[in-house]
């Protein structure tokens, strides 16, 4: 597995990934049919930030087949995880509406086999090791890349004590910098996690991403910018639309979807994750998958709106071929999973081939 959630993330960081299938599946004989951000790129699906916290586990990815990845998001301080577990399956039928996020979601005994079914919850908190650490292994993970492949570095920013709103917002540019002195073609902000208490989730702040935006780009100077958000409800709407309105002038692409926030619970109705702050958690996969695509097409009505350019990465339970055509067709010029590929590392040879 590229990420074996019965292990610790420590675990996983020193010794992933694992028993993934020998070989290497790309094709170096072929020219890139396609391009991102200016990057000629094989075909257009890749993983997104989360599953793969070092270059050993992007560069397995991209043999895989994977062409566009993305590097586990770090930060400019050390950061711990949260306890274990991490990774909990659920018993989750069908769409993840809002209806049933309303409601605790229970954790469920096992995995289901059929991975297309598959909804967890991720409770990690961004972990991250000293940027010394991430930053020395980050050339490493760029080497990983053949022709057509290319990684994103994800960074978030930190509020460390005492921070004032303005030296938050000024740590995702610090945090952008080291990444780009360490070599980075593209760098993902995330602004979407919803797993760190003090910071919540700030994608729908108008003011601070904006700022965060503007600060960040300065640091990166010519590297694109991605950023990386939540689901906005349709009573969102005006607020998605100020922001993206907004940050256009700064940013390469937008990634959406990170995960739905619901209430997770164990057969006994109590919280199922260990910790404080915990009761709450993202949940991924199957579930999700139409609030991603809900998201993909009125981002793209939106630029076409607006006369923007930015470039739409689609995510959010892409699971299947099927999931992976649905992306492109609601405006996508990128797609990505995280969840099936931990379970089906053959993914992006089975949409390949399908298409």
């Amino acid at each position: 597995m590229l990420y074996d959630p019965v292990k610790t993330f420590a675990e996983n960081v020193a010794e992933g990934p694992f028993d993934i299938p020998a070989g290497d599946y790309r094709d170096e004989r072929a020219a890139p049919k396609y391009t991102f951000l200016g990057f000629p790129i094989n075909f257009p699906f890749g993983i997104a930030a989360g599953s793969l916290p070092t270059a050993k586990h992007t560069s397995a990815a991209f043999r895989l087949g994977y062409d566009v990845v993305v590097y586990k998001t770090q930060r400019a301080h050390e950061f711990p995880c949260n306890p274990y577990p991490n990774v909990l399956p659920l018993q989750l039928t069908g769409e993840l509406t809002p209806e049933k996020l309303a409601h605790p979601l229970t954790v469920a005994k096992e995995y289901p086999r059929d991975v297309s079914q598959l909804s967890i919850t991720n409770s990690f908190g961004v972990p991250s090791p000293d940027p010394d650490v991430w930053t020395a292994d980050l050339p490493a993970a760029i080497a990983g890349a053949g022709k057509g492949q290319l990684l994103i570095m994800s960074v978030v920013g930190t509020i460390c004590e005492g921070f004032t709103a303005e030296e938050y917002y000024d740590d995702f540019a610090r945090a952008a910098q080291l990444a780009k002195t360490a070599g980075a073609q593209v760098v993902e902000i995330n602004l979407s996690c919803p797993n760190v208490a003090s910071e919540g989730v700030i994608c729908y702040s108008r003011d601070a991403v904006v700022e965060i935006c503007k600060r960040t780009k300065a640091a990166l100077g010519t590297v694109p910018l991605v950023i990386k958000v939540g689901y906005y409800t349709h009573d969102q709407q005006t607020v998605l639309e100020d922001i993206m309105r907004d940050v256009s002038p700064y940013i390469a692409a937008v990634s959406a979807i990170n995960t739905l926030q619901g209430t997770i619970v164990d057969e006994n109705g109590e919280q199922a994750l260990p910790g404080e702050g915990r009761l709450k958690s993202g949940v991924c996969g199957a579930g999700i998958a139409w609030a991603g695509l809900d998201m993909v097409r009125r981002l793209d009505a939106l630029r076409r709106q607006e006369g923007c350019h930015y470039e739409i990465i689609g995510v959010g339970g892409v699971m299947t071929p099927a999931d992976f055509a649905a992306y492109r067709a609601a405006g996508a010029d990128l797609v990505q999973a995280v969840t099936a590929p931990m379970w089906k590392p053959l993914l992006a040879q089975e949409i390949k081939q399908a298409q």
